[in-house]
């Protein structure tokens, strides 16, 4: 019987099938199986042998068994992974090109050197390139291996040499087995390759940092399976025209995940954000209609965020709708909900909503904050720059309650704020902030009262 030369992968589940197909039999994404050829063989990758492990009770496991985490020597970044690097584990690191992964992970190796062996894997930089860089940066240790290298085998053929404590690999898409006929950066190239170093970190105990390309839609380039196999996926966030970047946790099994860390980039690389709130409020305008402050829980950091709001005439016979860092749908919502329980003539407006700073807010506690936004932006009155607004938002208008909301409340007076919008009905049962006046509403209508008497 011939042996097939190709197989067809699916890029959002990693599901393989004999055939092509327009839709993914399994997790129905139109468009996304692609051919790959065939594996040569059906041996293991060079290199990737290692002793059976045999079962034990996970009562005879030791305390030097248990989680060991290897701090990275930036603390936004040990904030995020849960404590620091977890030791045996694989972390996926994403972003777009120029965003700044290569210059965090060549960051990082400056702390990890000090007690750790650290092996830097460098698919598209030579060898020289990287030299440059660490000068740069002032990254400077014995203890610091760079290989510029981009044969799986190879690569693992050095980590058997050196015994590296950490292991990086920049990135996963330059990184190719020879053993299959695919090209570098192919699905199967890429998976391949991660299950590979996968089971080195695991075999092996060695933690390993793998950078990975996003496509346009904002993933880790390769099939979706890919971040299923990982304990932990980073996403490097911001604008490459800006300074500031946003360090988000998709996924961290060791720890807590949509945790963020900030940073600014300078000339000498990664600078360290303690403060975020502040970064996100500075330059607010005073006393400029359309504007409010909200409070969002990134994992178990409260961050203080400024939303922005612009309602203006419509120039066409359908409004436009607008919004940046804010769900589009939950907007819409919310301006349907102002037109109906607020009495405010917004839909014969162009609606636009943005999140300054460049964070994304996805939960509902920024709900009455985006309504409070939205309203002064009609009516033309200020909200106050002293004022701030947390609660979700119903279809009926009314106020619920959030999670979190004494730690908001302290991280809204700590930056300076003196008046806050809070629902009713969990108003009573908040302990007394000194210096910040609670202004507890039970609907919209209730919240632009207030705004319409001050």
């Amino acid at each position: 019987m011939k042996a097939k030369t190709s197989v067809f992968y699916c890029t959002e589940c990693g599901n393989e099938t004999s055939k092509w197909a327009g839709r993914c039999p399994v997790c129905g994404a139109w468009n996304s199986i692609v051919e790959q050829a065939a594996p040569k063989t059906a041996n293991a990758p060079k290199g990737r042998g290692a002793p059976r492990a045999k079962a034990r009770p996970i009562n005879d496991l030791g305390a030097a068994e248990e989680e060991l985490r290897v701090p990275t020597g930036m603390g936004e970044l040990d904030r995020v992974l849960g404590g620091g690097a977890v030791k045996g584990s694989l972390v996926l690191v994403g972003g777009a090109p120029g965003i700044g992964k290569s210059t965090l992970m060549l960051q990082i190796c400056g702390k990890l050197c000090e007690t750790n062996k650290v092996l830097y894997v460098s698919g598209e930089e030579s060898p020289h390139q990287l030299k440059m860089r660490a000068k740069r940066l002032n990254v400077e240790s014995d203890k610091l291996y760079t290989l510029s290298e981009t044969c799986l085998g190879d690569v693992l053929e050095s980590v058997r040499e050196e015994q590296p404590d950490v292991l990086i690999v920049d990135s996963i898409q330059t990184l190719y087995n020879e053993d299959l006929d695919s090209p570098a950066g192919s699905v199967g190239q890429v998976k391949d390759c991660t299950m590979a170093l996968m089971q080195l970190a695991k075999g092996q105990g060695i933690t390993v940092f793998v950078i990975g390309h996003v496509n346009k839609e904002g993933s880790i380039a390769g099939p979706k399976v890919l971040e299923h196999m990982v304990d932990c996926v980073l996403y490097f966030e911001g604008d490459r025209n800006m300074a500031y970047r946003i360090l988000r946790a998709a996924k961290n099994r060791f720890g807590a995940t949509n945790e963020i860390g900030v940073f600014e980039m300078r000339g000498v690389g990664l600078v360290e954000v303690p403060n975020p709130s502040e970064l996100l409020l500075s330059g607010r305008p005073e006393d400029a209609p359309g504007t409010c402050v909200t409070c969002a829980m990134e994992g178990a950091r409260p961050v203080l965020a400024e939303i922005q709001a612009l309602l203006a005439p419509a120039a066409q016979n359908v409004p436009r709708r607008t919004s940046n860092g804010f769900d589009y749908n939950r907007a819409a919502m919310l301006l349907a909900v102002l037109e109906k329980r607020g009495a405010l003539k917004v839909s014969a407006c162009d609606a636009f909503l943005n999140v300054i700073g460049g964070l994304t807010l996805d939960e509902p506690a920024a709900d009455l904050a985006a309504i409070l936004a939205l309203a002064s932006s009609y009516l033309d009155k200020p909200i106050g720059k002293s004022v701030a607004a947390i609660g979700e938002v119903g279809l009926t208008g009314e106020v619920r309650g959030v999670s979190h909301l004494a730690q908001r409340l302290a991280e809204v007076r700590r930056l300076g704020f003196e008046r806050c919008f809070v629902p009713k009905r969990h108003a009573e049962r908040l302990e007394v902030v000194k210096g910040l006046t609670l202004i507890p509403v039970s609907n919209i209508a209730d919240a632009l009262r207030e705004i319409a008497r001050s």
